[in-house]
This record gives C-alpha cells, sequence and structure tokens, in this order.
C-alpha cells in the first residue's frame, strides 16, 4: 500500500513512522511532506524510507539539500498547489493527515476530491471545515476517513461492533495535569507546567489544549461531524486514567467502550491496516496495577475552553473556525510569555463575541476567517499582558 504522510517529522508523523516499521513492508512511504520545523529528522527519515517525493517549505529547501548531501532525495516539491498534489498521488491509496493547525483542510480536501482513504489526524479539517469535508464523503467507494485520534478511533471501532442506531458518544478526557487545581492555582500556571501531561506525549499545542480542555472542545466539533451526530448526543466525561478510550451508548442502554493503554501507535495502526487490521507488539494493560476506573463531569467554570466548544459547534457556519483559529493564536501567545493561562480561554471568548457567523463558508472565505480572527486575538492580547 501506498502512503502519503503529511507532517512526517511531528508527535503524530513520528509514530506513524514507527507503525509502518512494524508492519513488514506493507505499506510503502511514496510521499514525506513537512513544515520544515526538523529538518534534520526529515532528512533522517528521507535517508531512511526513500520517498519518491518529498514536500517542504520553499525558504527551507536549501538547508535540506546541504542536510542530504549527496543523497539522492527524490522529487522535492514546494508551494501550497504543488503540495496538494502529493495527496493525489496515483501511487497512494491512503493519505494520512497528520500535520497541526487550520492548514490541514487544504490536504485533507485535495485527499477526499482525488478518493483517496484519509487516516486523519489533523482535527481542525473537520472542525473549521467540516460542511466540506462531509461532501466527499459517505457516498461509498474508497473515499472514506478513518480517525486517528485515540477518541475518534475509539468510537469508530465501538460502532463498527453493533447494528443498534446509537443514542450518544460519550467522550474521556485525562483532564491534564490541572484537573483538580482550583482556579486561584490555575492563574499561576507557567508554560514549563502546561506542556507536561499526565498520560500522553503530544505536540506542544494539543498539550496545551489537553491542560485547558479546548483539545476536548475541539473533540466534540470534530465527532459531530465524523459520525453526523447532533452535538445534544454528544457529552464528555473526565477520565484520569485515560484507559478507556471513548463509549457509545445504543438505543438499548447498552454501552460500548475502547478499552487499552494511552498509545497512539494503537489507533495509528487500526488506521493504517483498517478494516482487516493487525496484531501489535505494543504494550497491554496490566489490570493488577490499575486500582479503579474513575469518571467525573468535566467542570465548565473552570474549563471554560470546553463550553466554548459547544457554543461554537452550535453556532456552527464560520464559528469554529473562529473557535480554532483564537485558540490557535492564544497558545503560542502563553508559550510566549505574553498571557496566562486563564487569559486563552478568555481570548478565545472575546473573538467568538466579535464575530460575526457566516452560515456555510467556501474554503476561501473560511481561510479568511481564520487569517482575521488571528490577526485579531494578536490585537486584542494587549488587553492580557503580563
Amino acid at each position: 500500500m501506498g502512503l502519503a504522510l503529511f507532517g512526517s517529522t511531528g508527535s503524530i508523523g513520528r509514530q506513524v513512522l514507527e507503525v509502518v516499521d512494524s508492519l513488514d513492508e506493507r505499506v510503502t512511504i511514496v510521499a514525506l511532506v513537512s513544515g520544515g520545523a526538523n529538518l534534520g529528522l526529515l532528512a533522517e527519515q528521507i535517508r531512511k524510507y526513500r520517498p519518491r517525493y518529498v514536500g517542504i517549505a520553499k525558504d527551507c529547501v536549501a538547508e535540506l539539500k546541504q542536510l542530504l548531501g549527496d543523497f539522492q532525495s527524490g522529487q522535492l516539491v514546494c508551494g501550497a498547489d504543488e503540495l496538494e498534489e502529493l495527496a493525489r498521488l496515483r501511487e497512494t491509496s491512503l493519505v494520512v493527515n497528520a500535520v497541526t493547525g487550520a492548514v490541514g483542510l487544504r490536504y485533507s480536501l485535495a485527499a477526499l476530491r482525488a478518493g483517496k482513504r484519509l487516516a486523519l489526524a489533523n482535527k481542525e479539517s473537520l472542525v473549521i471545515g467540516g460542511h466540506l469535508v462531509r461532501s466527499y464523503v459517505g457516498g461509498g467507494g474508497e473515499t472514506m476517513i478513518i480517525p486517528v485520534d485515540s477518541e475518534h478511533s475509539a468510537i469508530f471501532r465501538c460502532l463498527e461492533s453493533s447494528v443498534l442506531p446509537l443514542e450518544k458518544l460519550i467522550l474521556t478526557a485525562s483532564g491534564g495535569p490541572f484537573w483538580r487545581w482550583s482556579t486561584e492555582q490555575l492563574a499561576s500556571v507557567t508554560p514549563d507546567m502546561a506542556l507536561t501531561n499526565p498520560n500522553w506525549t503530544m505536540g506542544p499545542r494539543v498539550t496545551v489544549d489537553s491542560a485547558t480542555m479546548v483539545n476536548k472542545g475541539l473533540e466534540v466539533i470534530e465527532a459531530h461531524w465524523l459520525f453526523n451526530v447532533p452535538y445534544e448526543q454528544i457529552g464528555v466525561l473526565v477520565h484520569e486514567q485515560s484507559i478507556v478510550h471513548s463509549m457509545v451508548q445504543f438505543s438499548d442502554g447498552s454501552i460500548l467502550a475502547q478499552l487499552a493503554v494511552p498509545d497512539m501507535r494503537i489507533p495509528i495502526q487500526y488506521a493504517l491496516t483498517w478494516p482487516e487490521g493487525s496484531a501489535t507488539n505494543w504494550p497491554r494493560v496490566d489490570w493488577s496495577q490499575v486500582p479503579n476506573l474513575s469518571f467525573a463531569p468535566p467542570d465548565y467554570d473552570r474549563f471554560p475552553g470546553l463550553k466554548l466548544g459547544y457554543q461554537a459547534g452550535l453556532s456552527g457556519g464560520s464559528m469554529p473556525a473562529v473557535y480554532n483559529a483564537a485558540d490557535e493564536m492564544a497558545v503560542r501567545l502563553f508559550l510566549e510569555g505574553r498571557i496566562g493561562f486563564q487569559d486563552m480561554a478568555r481570548l478565545i471568548e472575546l473573538a467568538m463575541e466579535k464575530h460575526e457567523v457566516i452560515k456555510e463558508p467556501s474554503f476561501d472565505e473560511i481561510v479568511l476567517v481564520d487569517q482575521e480572527t488571528r490577526e485579531m486575538v494578536t490585537r486584542e492580547a494587549s488587553r492580557f499582558s503580563r
């Protein structure tokens, strides 16, 4: 199977390649695409996997060539339109979108338009452009989305296991490192503190979003579009052990859950090998070391980012794009030390209050809303400067 991997040097991208290594040449890497944040690692990946195509930003080409030296790296591709083409390659049957941020929508749409199967780890594709993405799936054939997020992969697997109508989706959340902290304590959270997750190893933005629970707000919107379920039927529970990855309640009152150690390689491997699946050597749950499985409702007062996610989803149209863009910029400002931990949700709320919803935005309108929101959040951040 030919695979094009977008976001190869990020946290998910690196684990995708680890899974590929375990599959005994069942997967061939046709294209690697990276934003250029870790060119040294990209050069290593190119040497190891020898892809036919390498996608990179134009201003990184010279440095990458220097790192590769005399090594024949395959065809270097750069430029937005050219990178999109790598999602349409004839040699690939599966596209893995593991980039972070709104730019991922462009690659998801390109893959689906070309009839590819899409293994989706870029939640922003559905958050900001769910109505556009959904227009390309659901008609049968090879074009479909296999979720890579652990929560959505769990729901996907549960839905495959029952013929009964679903009644409710239940997304689980670790709660992050500050779940038991008071409002006063949250005011003292620093970037270094927020970049530590008790259960998962993730990229910087996702790690911070997990700490604020904005990540769960994004996942609620993603679940709405992935599974075509109203927001009223999507719930969230804090499950600190991160062993139950999500649950589905069916019309007879029964509930199916998917349980495993918190290891992203499990949902990644399922996405890469679906529908047959494949045995793994990844760690198993040691039940003798699990004293209990606990669940609690989320606290919308201490973690308002989740509540704002529901509000954005229910508002619909362009509002989820505002929610996502405002968060992306707020996280960046927080990590730069320019605003406090609680200011991130305040900036998201401010951006949403100022936005006039576009009911069914086009791709170009989503791009414009994204850009305008980022600029507005950057301006307004001076209100909260530390």
